[in-house]
């Protein structure tokens, strides 16, 4: 078991397997029916929902304050291996938790009325432009920063250090506006409107 634990690819196949299997088990009567396709993409918009926000927040609660404590000489192990590796399943959790919402909302029937704010789905649509704003954020702005600062681009020791408070300040906007998106989706999954 330790082997197969010690595999990150093969320990998510077998947690994948595992869903389907339950997934299978519990509700194959509703197999290829809409109630089914919505419950697999509600799903992975939480799977990858947690990813981009759980990295957000280790980046803004562990990562980000550390830094400045740590030794010059052990840096370079994050901003060369952790950094672009967070980074890369950071902007991935992002793009997939947007198109998995998304999706997720057009299965249920509410894409349109939810983002033009239509009653009853308001708060959801609030929740919805919170989040495209936020990975737009990360995409765009964060992103682009963090491979200068990061040195994945080239560029001067100036730039890199403007890029890199720009990619902090452009974190923790999200970070801000991270709460009253899940307050959001959270509350509209129990409420509605």
């Amino acid at each position: 078991m330790g082997k197969i634990l010690e595999n990150l690819h093969l320990t998510l196949l077998i947690g994948l397997v595992l869903a389907v299997a339950l997934g299978f088990h519990f509700h194959h009567e509703l197999l290829n029916s809409p109630p089914a396709w919505a419950a697999v993409f509600r799903w992975l918009h939480v799977f990858f929902g947690i990813t981009w926000i759980g990295l957000l927040y280790y980046l803004n609660f562990v990562q980000i304050p550390t830094m400045p404590t740590i030794p010059a000489e052990l840096k370079p192990a994050i901003s060369k291996y952790i950094a672009p590796n967070v980074l890369f399943y950071f902007r991935y959790g992002a793009l997939f938790t947007v198109l998995t919402g998304l999706i997720l909302a057009w299965l249920n029937g509410y894409v349109a009325e939810a983002l033009t704010f239509k009653a009853g789905f308001r708060l959801i649509g609030i929740g919805m432009w919170l989040a495209l704003i936020m990975a737009a954020n990360v995409w765009f702005v964060i992103w682009p920063n963090q491979k200068r600062a990061l040195g994945i681009v080239p560029a001067e020791d100036a730039a890199k250090a403007k890029s890199a408070r720009v990619a902090m300040l452009a974190s923790r906007i999200n970070t801000l506006l991270s709460i009253p998106m899940l307050y959001a989706m959270a509350t509209y999954q129990s409420l509605g409107g």
